[in-house]
């Protein structure tokens, strides 16, 4: 075992939420290591690769505590909720360092840094449900659209060949209802979205979304085709939408979703609740209790942010 395994296996145990400070040190180590390394690999020119490279070295970093925490769950009998809050705490970390590495090599602007708080902030609400409390969710696989559309086709089909009509009306009819097909898309949809997850005989398919801006109008009319495609199933399928931004901050793209009556939208705190009603983790509590922006990124990096007027993507 290496000094640091060893370093790691060390910081990991039942006393890890009070690691914060410890967990940045060392995810700072391991980034310091790996933007001596890619300057030495990459010119300056090539920060994107620098970028990715350091990315993907702390992103290791951290599923290697993970698999930590994991594995001495399993073996100290920890509390699921206590598993659960360490992840959340190495992930936040993590993501502190990685933002700082990631400006260090190539410096965040306005649609860069507002895009990576939307991409971090998903997979970190679906942490409550990928190591959650509440042991009567379950994950399912969400339909694919080949299928969707057989199926509707058979039974419009079927209807035809049962209308007391000629035969080559009813061609005409099939030809028709090939045609509409033909309008509402020219391929496959995609019917998976961030989250599928079923409760209390009840599926949820769950889009999440950091904000709506003005150039949401591809991905609305995208999510109103997803949604009235589910809608017409037969599982019972409730279409969810998690909005990180309050939605005062959101603009009329929100509203035409919301006014659809094919989404059930949550902004801001609404969020929150819906996460600890699934859940049953207070995960606005957890950030309440953990989460400062200012106090964890090292002054550079949040200068740089106060700068450009970015700390207002730092609202969880």
């Amino acid at each position: 075992m290496s000094i640091r395994d060893l370093i790691m296996n060390d910081l990991i145990d039942k006393n890890i939420t009070d690691k914060k400070s410890q967990l940045l040190e060392y995810y700072r180590s391991r980034s310091a290591e790996l933007i001596v390394n890619v300057k030495q690999t990459f010119s300056d020119s090539e920060y994107k690769k620098r970028s990715a490279a350091v990315n993907q070295g702390l992103a290791h970093a951290k599923d290697n505590l993970v698999k930590i925490i994991e594995q001495k769950g399993r073996k100290e009998n920890w509390q699921q909720k206590c598993i659960l809050e360490g992840i959340l705490l190495v992930t936040y970390t993590n993501y502190i360092v990685m933002i700082e590495a990631r400006n260090a090599v190539w410096p965040y602007e306005y649609m860069t840094f507002s895009r990576r708080i939307g991409e971090i902030w998903e997979p970190f609400c679906q942490l409550c449900w990928e190591y959650g409390i509440n042991k009567e969710l379950a994950y399912f696989v969400p339909p694919l659209f080949r299928d969707v559309k057989r199926t509707l086709t058979q039974e419009i089909e079927e209807l035809i060949d049962s209308l007391q009509i000629s035969e080559e009306q009813r061609k005409e009819l099939k030809a028709y209802y090939q045609k509409v097909w033909n309008l509402v898309t020219s391929g496959e949809i995609k019917l998976e979205l961030d989250l599928h997850f079923q409760a209390e005989n009840k599926k949820y398919v769950v889009d999440f979304k950091s904000g709506f801006s003005s150039n949401e109008k591809g991905n609305t009319n995208r999510l109103l085709l997803v949604a009235s495609v589910y809608k017409i199933l037969k599982d019972n399928y409730h279409c969810l939408m998690f909005v990180r931004s309050s939605e005062d901050r959101n603009n009329h793209y929100l509203q035409i979703l919301k006014n659809s009556g094919l989404w059930d939208v949550y902004c801001g705190s609404e969020t929150y609740d819906q996460i600890r009603k699934f859940t049953k983790f207070n995960l606005a509590k957890w950030l309440s209790k953990n989460v400062n922006w200012e106090e964890d990124f090292d002054s550079e990096m949040f200068i740089h942010l106060q700068q450009n007027n970015l700390t207002q993507y730092l609202q969880w």
